[in-house]
């Protein structure tokens, strides 16, 4: 029996491409979840019969969720759901999932990265029948609804069976419970020299892949000990808990210290690595060497013809503004384009679905490619294996010689975290009113060559989107971005990336924060971040 509820408009806020983030206390309010599903269905057309998958990174309130939009997505029309098994999706899974059995689109329940548990963060996000993120034109759709609503419509019936394989009916509509690895594993398996990563692990080779009690830690299991033969214990951290074991699920040197502290010692494992809440984000650690986000983009650019799946080569490189300018020279010496996007993965899905570009990265710890249209934390660990395996050179090897060959792009990230948001407004505010002024001015040597705030017009569809971080470039060539991030749940998080380059190989081997200390100095003291924000040092710094 379907039944029809009388609700009201609620506080849905714009859904950004990371889907709508709160508190779990209030996704745990009467309607509230109704409500924004909803919305997601309102603002769709042509979806009568068909095919929708769901699924999250286990989480908290996630099963219970679950529940909410099998019931709605029946009373919608939908013809099918495939949900992964207990709830389980990663993101970078279900893109995968989307794409291979056709799907209208799907429903990820996750907020990435951020922490879990009862008081912890909570997300819903719609996805397209691509496979990545909803466009603005659905967001905005979606955004509107949550303005007007004034009912739903939900199947009443018992809770599905989400824990048994197979397929069960509700009010019409099937419910396929798939194994949530399967289809992810095959697709790996198609891309990736698994001869060549177990002929590896048979040599000797050690790893350690921390899974944060995360949603990774069954695909990791499952590849990395189970096909690839890595040695038993290799995961660790691989059930994916509800409040992912009191852990911050943000591969990360802060959150993931211990496993920094350990490849960093003596006797470490040849490879570390780690991936976040719902799979998306990877961290890439040699023995001994920490390799930043933006370094990994443009090493696995520069080798990913020797994967299986890549062996023609790449048509092109896309990364986020805020990453950092290597993978550009990469791109030059292949005589391909990189693209400079705002941050979020759909500015890639336009990309990607075009074919103008075959791998995508982001300075936060996402690396991706065209094979689905989410980032993928375990595809970006399979690739570096892949490489190590091919070429049979160390971590540390493979980033010297990159160095040489390419130069290093010294740079950093500092976070500061549930900043007063009015106070973070008006610091970017300020300091955008002022870039007009700042070509020729000089700061302790460092002088001014040009500043703006970034705007990109897509290649693709045509649009221009604007206000997407403010940029200053000095004329040493090194620049200093800020731009505020809406990942978070409470407060504002200002992100400041410094980034210099060094083409000298008797000196890309130093401390960045070194290196980069004058820099660092003037980000602070240039938009008074300590007298505005009342902080002194970032929280986090990559």
């Amino acid at each position: 029996m379907i039944r029809t509820v009388a609700t009201t408009p609620f506080d849905g806020q714009k859904p950004g491409t990371s889907g709508l983030r709160k508190k779990v206390p209030v996704f745990q309010q009467p309607h509230y979840v109704e409500n924004f599903v909803q919305s997601v269905f309102s603002s769709l057309e042509g979806y009568e019969g068909k095919t929708l998958v769901v699924g999250g990174d286990g989480r908290f309130y996630n099963r219970e969720a679950i529940q909410v939009v099998l019931k709605m997505a029946a009373a919608a029309g939908f013809g099918r759901v495939m949900v992964g098994k207990g709830g389980i999706l990663s993101t970078p899974a279900a893109s995968c999932v989307i794409r291979k059995h056709k799907a209208f689109g799907g429903i990820i329940l996750s907020a990435s990265h951020n922490p879990g548990g009862p008081h912890g963060d909570f997300g819903i996000k719609y996805n397209i029948g691509a496979g990545g993120p909803a466009p603005e034109k659905i967001t905005d759709a979606i955004f509107a609804a949550t303005k007007t609503i004034h009912e739903y419509r939900i199947v009443e019936a018992a809770d599905v069976d989400i824990d048994t394989l197979g397929t069960t009916t509700l009010a019409g509509m099937t419910v396929e419970v798939i194994d949530p690895v399967a289809d992810y594993a095959e697709l790996m398996a198609q891309l990736f020299d698994f001869g060549a990563i177990a002929k590896l692990f048979t040599g000797g080779f050690t790893m350690r892949f921390d899974a944060m009690s995360a949603v990774t830690g069954p695909y990791a299991k499952a590849i990395l000990e189970g096909t690839l033969g890595a040695a038993p214990g290799t995961v660790v951290h691989g059930e994916p808990l509800p409040d992912f074991g009191g852990h911050h699920p943000d591969p990360n040197l802060v959150h993931a210290k211990d496993l920094y502290d350990l490849m960093m010692a003596e006797g470490a494992p040849d490879l570390g690595a780690a991936s976040d809440g719902d799979g998306d984000r990877n961290l890439i650690i040699g023995r001994g060497r920490f390799v930043t986000p933006s370094d990994s983009l443009a090493m696995i650019a520069a080798n990913m013809h020797l994967a299986p799946g890549y062996k023609a080569g790449i048509a092109g490189i896309a990364r986020s503004m805020p990453t950092s300018g290597a993978a550009d020279r990469v791109a030059e010496k292949l005589c391909i384009k990189c693209y400079e996007t705002p941050t979020g993965w759909k500015f890639f899905g336009n990309l990607l679905d075009a074919g103008f570009a075959t791998v995508c990265g982001e300075e936060s710890a996402g690396t991706g490619s065209n094979h689905v249209r989410e980032k993928d934390g375990l595809w970006a660990v399979l690739m570096w294996l892949n490489i190590i395996a091919v070429r049979g050179e160390s971590v540390a090897d493979i980033v010297r010689g990159h160095w040489a060959t390419y130069g290093r792009n010294y740079y950093t990230r500092h976070d500061y975290e549930e900043v007063d948001a009015s106070a973070a407004d008006a610091l970017v505010a300020d300091l955008r009113a002022r870039l007009a002024e700042l070509p020729g001015q000089s700061f302790g040597g460092l002088t001014v060559e040009r500043a703006d705030d970034f705007a990109y017009h897509d290649p693709v569809d045509g649009s221009v989107t604007t206000s997407q971080g403010l940029r200053i470039f000095f004329s040493n060539g090194s620049r200093i971005v800020y731009r505020l991030s809406g990942t978070g749940t409470a407060g504002a998080t200002l992100r400041v990336y410094i980034e210099q380059f060094e083409g000298d190989s008797s000196r890309q081997d130093l401390d960045p924060q070194s290196v980069l200390a004058d820099l660092i100095a003037l980000s602070r003291t240039l938009p008074d971040i300590p007298g505005r924000t009342g902080r002194s040092a970032p929280d986090v710094i990559t």
